[in-house]
């Protein structure tokens, strides 16, 4: 490798690291404060949210490093530009399709790990995070047996204890059911026992008072009891969660038992092929997205004013190729034999970079020199 394609090379690698670890703490602060919420919300531990945050990282990264290539590429070469030093190697000889070489190194760079994310990193988090969640889901002890904290694991209920003894009895137990909404039910015991019935787990309150606050007349009646059993099966996620998801599945797999996966999933033709193919595609936009972003500021040349016009045109191209993403998507879903439509925002970009290119080469026209010729011929 040549020595000016190692030096813009490294340049774009620095510059694509510290855009992909900024849009990535961006995306993850979000999705961290909801999952922070819902984790601790039922009891489980800081451990469980760094494992359960780290499985959520493939999918956002996936998400980012288009962008943080886009955004290297257009950094680079506007300082590069502006610094005169395209200028000066474009003067030494070096075509605009020369000038690319590192760009285009860097591109499939960015495409590789775009692809290792979306065909295989991606689907086995999702399916690890899927098996973790089912664990969780039915797990009494991690979502109950939390003293100190009051707790809600489903809506109208809230669950405290005081204190957990070593033998397992919980004191001082407050239990608050308001999922019905003609009555609110109240328990509170001096201690409880959590055991395991044919119905389900079942709560075992002892010494303790039962209040019954009825709607709309507003009727509080108490009960004292000795002991109570109270079934909290209802309180316990049932949901099946094991059930095959197709984004679990990694593309060899979908590539060797098609069929099988399409049984077990239970999704038609439409939403397969749209789901194969554009595992494939987003690499390929990966790509396109770097060399748009380099064709379109050397497509603007020097200018001591910059090139933020250029710029600004290359953020248009992206959204509109992005958007066009979205257009192809749906016939595909209805018919899956239109399945190359979904290759045609990436070609489409590949297609206006090699074109930039062109233009900036001399190969191809520019519109100020169509202008131009037009005066001289008219």
């Amino acid at each position: 490798m040549a020595r000016f394609d190692r030096y813009m090379l490294s340049q774009l690698m620095v510059l694509f690291g510290f855009f992909a670890l900024v849009l990535v703490s961006i995306y993850w602060i979000n999705r961290a404060v909801k999952l922070f919420d819902r984790l601790i919300g039922d009891g489980q531990t800081a451990m469980v949210f760094a494992e359960f945050t780290a499985l959520t990282l493939p999918s956002v990264i996936r998400v980012v490093l288009p962008i943080a290539g886009f955004a290297a590429t257009l950094y680079v070469t506007n300082r590069l530009s502006t610094e005169s030093e395209l200028t000066v190697m474009q003067s030494t000889g070096f075509s605009p399709w020369r000038l690319a070489r590192p760009v285009l190194y860097f591109g499939l760079i960015v495409g590789v790990m775009v692809a290792m994310l979306a065909n295989v990193l991606v689907p086995a988090s999702l399916k690890q995070l899927q098996l973790r969640e089912t664990e969780i889901s039915q797990n009494v002890t991690a979502r109950l047996l939390t003293e100190g904290t009051f707790l809600h694991p489903t809506d109208g209920v809230t669950f405290y204890i005081r204190e957990i003894a070593p033998d397992g009895r919980m004191n001082d137990v407050f239990l608050s059911d308001r999922r019905d909404p003609s009555e609110s039910v109240t328990h509170t015991a001096a201690s409880a026992y959590l055991i395991r019935t044919e119905t389900g787990p079942a709560l075992v309150m002892i010494d303790g008072l039962t209040q019954r606050l009825s709607r709309p007349a507003l009727q509080l009646n108490t009960t004292h009891f000795a002991d109570l059993s109270y079934s909290i099966s209802g309180l316990i996620s049932t949901e099946d969660r094991t059930s095959a998801q197709l984004r679990h599945f990694n593309t060899f797999e979908m590539l060797t038992t098609p069929v099988h996966i399409q049984l077990r999933t239970g999704v038609n033709t439409g939403v397969f092929a749209e789901e194969l193919h554009t595992r494939f595609t987003q690499p390929l936009f990966a790509l396109a997205a770097v060399l748009l972003g380099f064709a379109s500021l050397l497509s603007g040349g020097f200018s001591r004013f910059g090139v933020w016009r250029q710029i600004v045109i290359a953020l248009i191209l992206l959204i509109l190729i992005k958007a066009l993403e979205s257009l192809v998507t749906e016939p595909v879903l209805s018919n899956p034999s239109l399945w190359p439509l979904l290759y045609l925002p990436a070609l489409l970009g590949l297609a206006i970079a090699i074109a930039l290119l062109a233009r900036s080469a001399g190969q191809l026209p520019s519109l100020s020199a169509w202008r131009r010729r037009k005066a001289v011929l008219s």
